[in-house]
């Protein structure tokens, strides 16, 4: 169990019976369906499944943006009520202002709180050495490759202190890589802030190698199809990605995601809430 999972005390989701309805008239169409989910304080999960399964549009329920049409989504106990910056929210695309310098970026949230200049500077100048980039302040964003600029969206998102982080495939956009880096950092950082992530990605090895656990959706109308638990050491090291575990679920992840083209089956894992699965339970 990570230090940020028996540590953190804020930061549930419970997500019960949730549908949501896209457009209006004669192109509305269903995007979520019948989705329950709870997250617990400090645990990191990934929301895996094929483009256009209802990913962002429940990570854009969660951050406040869309309203449901069935069902319900709690934080920490109270329902949502419009965006928050305890909720914060990363996207793969960077949304930093091109025309203010790194840390002016960074301390925005506290600017806009009222809080003065010094303290929120020092706050940032803090959150920019956790993600990496002490001596770049100064800079402007377009000074920055992409993997730094994403590390700037994390600091802006971390200096809220947020209790959830929702991430909308944040390193797609990046090399291999960088994004390996990035992965690596954000486990880093992940353990030591004590929040609650969740991810969204279509790459298996990236849900394998961050997560607690993985939720698989099915194609649109999204549907939770199946969860599955990792037991993998943390901290976790790049040579993770070659192990026959590793590799192992990624060719049942695969084989759920894409049935007809699976030239590995796998046997189901454990069903919603059930513990991990051992390596010989696989092979079995």
């Amino acid at each position: 169990m990570t230090h940020a999972l028996k540590h953190a005390k804020q930061g549930n989701i419970d997500i019960r019976n949730l549908s949501i309805h896209l457009q209006q008239g004669k192109q509305m169409f269903e995007a979520l369906h019948n989705v329950t989910l709870s997250v617990s304080p400090g645990e990191f999960v990934c929301l895996l499944g094929p483009s256009g399964c209802g990913k962002s549009t429940l990570l854009g329920t969660l951050a406040g943006h869309l309203q449901p049409t069935r069902g319900s989504i709690t934080v920490d106990g109270q329902t949502l009520n419009g965006p928050h910056p305890e909720r914060g929210l990363v996207f793969q695309q960077h949304t930093l202002f091109p025309w203010k310098k790194v840390i002016d970026n960074v301390a925005f949230g506290l600017k806009m709180k009222g809080v003065p200049k010094q303290q929120r500077q020092d706050k940032a100048r803090e959150l920019l050495a956790l993600v990496g980039l002490a001596g770049f302040e100064q800079h402007y964003p377009a000074q920055l490759s992409g993997g730094m600029q994403q590390r700037v969206e994390i600091a802006r998102v971390l200096i809220n202190d947020p209790r959830v982080m929702l991430m909308d495939e944040p390193f797609g956009a990046l090399d291999a890589q960088t994004r390996m880096m990035m992965q690596q950092l954000l486990l880093d950082v992940w353990d030591r802030v004590n929040t609650t992530i969740l991810f969204i990605t279509h790459d298996i090895d990236e849900a394998l190698f961050l997560a607690d656990r993985i939720i698989v959706m099915s194609p649109r109308p999204g549907r939770i199809i199946e969860e599955i638990r990792l037991d993998f050491d943390r901290p976790r090291q790049a040579d993770l990605i070659t192990s026959d575990h590793f590799m192992q679920l990624k060719r049942h992840c695969l084989d759920l995601l894409h049935p007809q083209d699976s030239a590995f089956p796998l046997r189901r894992l454990s069903p919603l809430g059930a513990s991990p699965l051992k390596q010989s339970e696989l092979t079995s």
